[in-house]
């Protein structure tokens, strides 16, 4: 667990931002303009050759040419690749709309049956852009069609043979435009938040996947190493048992050479549980009550410079509190609730505290040290395996008698917590005091098997 971020420079930024995922492309918007500029030329060019009714062809090329122009720019300014903050994308889109508009004032207003063609920046925004930039542009193609529906030359017809639609029809289009403006920006905009949630969701699995199998990977390493650190541990053993026979009777370092064996015996043990994942067989054995499972796992941690305090619901008098919580031995709980103990008594300066409370909705286990405490760049980061600014990882050496690691340390222990039903919260002490508090909680119905069977009896 790790306390300070001297080395999170050094970690490189794997995934882009939610915002810049959120973000148009330009070279989409440049394509888009490109074939609306390919088919506006090819419109104008065929009812004015082909068909052969008047126009004003100047004025529509050079609107034309205006955004080929633009498109131009954009790609030698920007280059296609470069995604546009929201409010460049939104003005783009504003430009198509009022360019659009240009061309129908020129070739008949709402008359024209390009008309329609308004629906496509509003559908566009309202895929990629936020709903304010989405009402904007729907209320200026709604200003558009409403100035177009009164004001714009003549649709381009046979000379000599005047076009002229009824009123009524005109409405119709108008209202048609808007209808189909405000139809297309929802469903377009259901579509897209459906399709984003999905692939968010897509992300979280994939991440949570993963974490699961490097987990997963831990307890083939564990094997591993169970399997290769036998041989030295009995090496240590028998050289700490011949050490024993040599010194004379009463010499002061019989008591460290009989700790030195006694750990190593422990270590054997440790090892052995970790290789071998057989469960126990008798069902008396696999239940404990929560303050025998603290106390087993803090005994190994006592005798340090550390003080280690537990203090329990037990300790109140209050005799309205629930009967203690028996938990089952489960090795998820136990090595991730020791890793917890282990890191705080490393940071700690003097004291150790270590709480448990429980009431018939929950039960949790709060874990107090008067070290540092948790930086506040660290938050975001505790977790993830390899995060670490322990001494040793990375490093030819370390801090003399300082605890290396790898960075797994609180990754393992919040992932096995969190399987179990736990969650665990993270904080500072609150000032004056200094040091961190972890904060593991779970629904009690889930864990206590003492409440689970009595549920049982009263069916």
């Amino acid at each position: 667990m790790d306390r300070t971020p001297q080395d999170f420079a050094s970690i490189p930024a794997t995934a882009a931002s939610d915002a810049e995922l959120g973000m148009l492309r330009l070279r989409t918007l440049v394509r888009l303009r490109w074939l609306a500029v390919v088919g506006q030329a090819g419109a104008v060019l065929g009812v004015h050759y082909v068909l052969g009714f008047p126009l004003p062809l100047a004025s529509c090329l050079a609107a034309i040419a205006l955004s080929a122009w633009l498109n131009i720019f954009l790609t030698i300014r920007w280059g296609k690749s470069v995604r546009l903050h929201e409010t460049h994308a939104g003005l783009l889109l504003v430009y198509d709309v009022l360019q659009l508009a240009v061309l129908l004032y020129l070739t008949g207003g709402l008359e024209n049956p390009f008309s329609f063609l308004f629906l496509v920046p509003v559908t566009i925004s309202a895929t990629s852009l936020s709903m304010r930039w989405t009402l904007w542009l729907g209320l200026l193609a709604f200003a558009c069609a409403t100035f177009l529906a009164f004001r714009h030359l003549p649709l381009p017809w046979v000379p000599g043979e005047p076009f002229e639609l009824p009123e009524v029809y005109t409405a119709g289009m108008w209202a048609a435009i808007m209808c189909g403006v405000v139809f297309s920006a929802i469903y377009a905009r259901r579509i897209a938040d459906e399709a984003r949630q999905m692939s968010a969701a897509l992300s979280a699995t994939e991440l949570v996947l993963a974490r699961e199998q490097r987990l997963s990977a831990l307890d083939g390493l564990a094997a591993a190493a169970a399997h290769e650190l036998g041989t030295p541990l009995a090496t240590i053993a028998l050289v700490a048992k011949e050490l024993k026979r040599e010194l004379a009777p009463g010499d002061p370092h019989t008591e460290d050479i009989d700790l030195l064996i006694s750990q190593t015996a422990r270590c054997r043990e440790i090892l052995a549980r970790l290789s071998s994942r057989e469960a126990q067989t008798d069902e008396m054995y696999q239940r404990t009550r929560v303050l025998v499972m603290i106390e087993d796992l803090v005994a190994p941690l006592r005798g340090s410079d550390v003080v280690i305090a537990v203090a329990s619901s037990a300790d109140a008098d209050d005799k309205a509190l629930d009967e203690e919580p028996v938990f089952r031995r489960n090795p998820a709980i136990t090595y991730g609730l020791g890793n917890l103990l282990e890191n705080a008594v490393d940071f700690a300066a003097s004291r150790v505290e270590v709480e448990a409370r429980w009431t018939p909705q929950q039960v949790s286990i709060t874990v107090r040290d008067d070290g540092p405490g948790f930086h506040e760049n660290i938050f975001d980061r505790l977790g993830d395996p390899f995060v670490t600014t322990r001494p040793g990882y990375g490093e030819e050496s370390g801090e003399p008698g300082r605890h290396e690691g790898m960075g797994l340390g609180f990754f393992i222990a919040k992932t096995l917590l969190e399987r179990s039903g736990a969650s665990v919260s993270l904080a500072n002490r609150p000032t004056p005091e200094h040091g961190a508090v972890v904060h593991v909680v779970w629904p009690r119905r889930l864990i206590d098997l003492g409440k689970a069977s009595a549920r049982i009896a009263s069916h």
